[in-house]
C-alpha cells in the first residue's frame, strides 16, 4: 500500500488513454450479443431442435478479455512513467551565544520586584533559557568584581542549577559594570559561531573595578559581539537594603533608584545592542521575550527529492498477464467456440 501511495507519474496525462478499455468492453459485449451464433442441433424425429448447450468454458472464455485489458491497462500506465519519489529534509542549525552577565550588588535586594530583583531576575532569566534549546549559554555574576558562575554550554540543566545558586554576598559588594561586561566578552569573543550576544542587568551605577564600561563595550564592538543592557529598578524610591541585623537578615528604607541609563544606553548602541528598563517582574519579562524574538538562531532547511522509474513491476505484472492468456487460449479454451 505504501508503495502505490508513493507512485506519482512523469506523464500523468497520457493516463487519460485508460477511459478506451470502457469502449472496447462495450464493443466486445456488443459484438458477442449480435454476431455469435448459436449452435442448434436438429432432432431425429423432427419434433424441433436441441437447446444449444453451454459449458463453463463458454463463460469463462470472456476472461481471456478481461486479461487482454488488464495487460492494454498495464501498458499505458508504463507509458505514463510510474515513478516512486522518496523526500527528505536537511536541517542545518546554528545556535547563538549568549552570556548573561547579572549584577548581584546588595541593592538587588531591594523589593520593588517580587520577591527582590536578583531572584526575579534569574527566576525570568531561567525562563529565557528555556526557550533557547539550540543556542549555548553562560552566566557572568558581578557585583565589586566579577567571575564566570558557568561558561558557555548547551546543558541547559547545569546553568540553571548554577543559576538557582547565585545569591548577594558572593563577592564583595559594589557595581563594577565594566568588569562584569569585560568578563563576559571574555568569555564570548573566541567562538566560532556568527551570533555572540552578551544580556547585562544591573541596577546601579558604576562605581568599582579594573575596567572602564564603555571600555569593555568597544572590546565587544571589535569581536561582533551585540550587548543587550537592561536597568531594572522602579522609577523612583524602593525598599532597598541598609544594613545587616546581627541575625543576618537585612533592615530596609526607601532609596532613590539610581541607575545609569545613559551609559547603558552607550553600551547597546555602540555594540549594535539595545536598553531596556525593567520596572516589575512583568516588563522584565516583556523584555527577555522581546530579546528572544531579535536572537532567533539560524535554521537553513534544504528539500530532497530522489525519483525512480518504477515501470518494471508493472511490465513484469503484463508479461503474466499476457503468457497467461496466450496460454489458456492455447489449452483449455482452444476447443471452445
Amino acid at each position: 500500500m505504501n508503495f502505490i501511495n508513493n507512485i506519482t507519474f512523469a506523464h500523468p496525462g497520457l493516463l487519460w488513454l485508460l477511459t478506451i478499455i470502457p469502449l472496447l468492453v462495450t464493443f466486445y459485449v456488443f459484438r458477442n450479443n449480435y454476431t455469435v451464433a448459436d449452435i442448434s442441433i436438429p432432432l431425429p424425429w423432427g419434433t424441433g431442435a436441441m437447446p444449444k448447450i453451454r459449458t463453463y468454458k463458454n463463460y469463462l472464455r470472456h476472461s481471456l478479455f478481461g486479461l487482454r485489458m488488464l495487460v492494454v491497462a498495464l501498458l499505458i500506465v508504463i507509458i505514463a512513467r510510474p515513478q516512486s519519489s522518496t523526500s527528505w529534509k536537511n536541517v542545518t542549525s546554528e545556535g547563538i551565544d549568549i552570556i548573561i552577565a547579572l549584577d548581584i550588588s546588595g541593592s538587588m535586594l531591594s523589593k520593588d520586584f517580587s520577591p527582590n530583583r536578583v531572584e526575579a531576575a534569574k527566576s525570568i532569566a531561567s525562563n529565557f533559557i528555556d526557550s533557547r534549546p539550540a543556542d549555548k549559554i553562560g552566566l557572568v555574576i558581578f557585583s565589586g568584581q566579577a567571575f564566570t558562575q558557568c561558561p558557555l554550554t548547551t546543558d541547559h540543566a547545569v546553568i540553571k542549577n548554577l543559576f538557582a545558586q547565585v545569591h548577594t554576598g558572593m563577592i564583595a559588594d559594589g557595581t563594577a559594570i565594566g568588569d562584569g561586561l569585560a568578563t563576559a566578552v571574555n568569555r564570548i569573543k573566541d567562538d566560532k559561531v556568527k551570533s555572540k550576544v552578551v544580556i547585562l542587568l544591573t541596577d546601579g551605577v558604576n562605581n568599582m573595578g579594573s575596567v572602564a564600561p564603555l571600555t569593555a563595550a568597544e572590546i565587544a564592538k571589535v569581536f561582533g559581539i551585540r550587548v543587550y543592557t537592561i536597568g531594572i529598578g522602579t522609577k523612583g524610591k524602593a525598599l532597598t537594603p541598609v544594613s545587616m541585623m546581627p541575625d543576618g537578615t537585612y533592615q530596609y528604607a526607601l532609596q532613590d533608584v539610581e541607575i545609569d541609563e545613559a551609559l547603558l544606553q552607550q553600551i547597546a548602541n555602540g555594540t549594535g545592542g539595545k536598553y531596556f528598563r525593567a520596572t516589575d517582574n512583568e516588563s522584565l519579562a516583556k523584555i527577555y521575550k522581546e530579546i528572544d524574538k531579535m536572537e532567533k538562531s539560524k535554521i537553513e532547511e534544504r528539500d530532497y527529492t530522489d525519483r525512480s522509474e518504477e515501470f518494471m513491476p508493472f511490465a513484469i505484472a503484463a508479461a503474466l498477464i499476457l503468457a497467461l492468456e496466450i496460454l489458456l487460449k492455447n489449452t483449455i479454451f482452444k476447443t471452445v467456440p
